[in-house]
């Protein structure tokens, strides 16, 4: 397992791959779905073009795009303890600065 900070964020988002993503889901007890891979993956994409994490509204805009207007809150109903908390962490993604945990 790559190493984490001491909130269980990966140091080196290079280091993450679908596995890691496994284990940490694991850990939040959430089972992935091909949504959860849809949206991981996005954010994936999104950190190698600006290594950044991507803000939620850029995931969920991706998100409606392929499930319909009626998902607005699918990114909250797969991750219900926070975009930051979970779906960043999941992603691998460093925990993104300034951000609330929620």
């Amino acid at each position: 397992m790559p190493k984490t900070d001491d909130e269980g964020y990966l140091v080196d988002p290079i280091e993450w791959n679908e596995d890691v993503a496994r284990e940490f889901a694991l850990k939040e007890n959430i089972q992935l779905t091909e949504d959860h891979w849809d949206a991981i993956r996005f954010m994936r994409a999104y950190y190698a073009d600006h290594q950044i994490a991507p803000d939620a509204r850029h995931v969920m805009k991706h998100l409606a795009e392929r499930m319909g207007p009626g998902s607005r809150n699918a990114l909250f109903e797969m991750f219900p303890y926070g975009y930051v908390k979970q779906a960043c962490k999941i992603a691998g993604m460093k925990r993104p600065r300034g951000w609330s945990t929620g």
